[in-house]
């Protein structure tokens, strides 16, 4: 499942009660997700969360709001890598 949302309007912020429900904003993209894993593109660059009975409860795009349920074990941001021309990647 994939969505845009605007990144002008991208505030990220992420609120997590008790280990199992999260709340993020600032949501770009939804990359991907399963019980285990869920991946989103963010504001603030790639949000890979692990966990277990992960389970992504609402996805509101207008708002780049994501809500999730599940036992949460690692969260890890993973900076976007800058564009590069096709130059750049041919013969830098």
């Amino acid at each position: 499942m994939s969505y845009e949302h605007s990144e002008a309007s991208a505030q990220h912020s992420l609120s997590l009660e008790g280990r199992n429900k999260m709340s993020i904003t600032g949501v770009l993209d939804v990359n991907g997700f399963d019980d285990s894993t869920v991946i989103l593109t963010t504001s603030q660059g790639e949000l890979h969360i692990r966990g277990e009975s992960l389970r992504v409860d609402r996805i509101d795009p207008d708002m780049g709001q994501v809500l999730i349920n599940g036992l949460v074990q690692e969260l890890r941001y993973d900076e976007a890598a800058p564009a590069r021309s096709l130059w750049s990647r041919l013969f830098g």
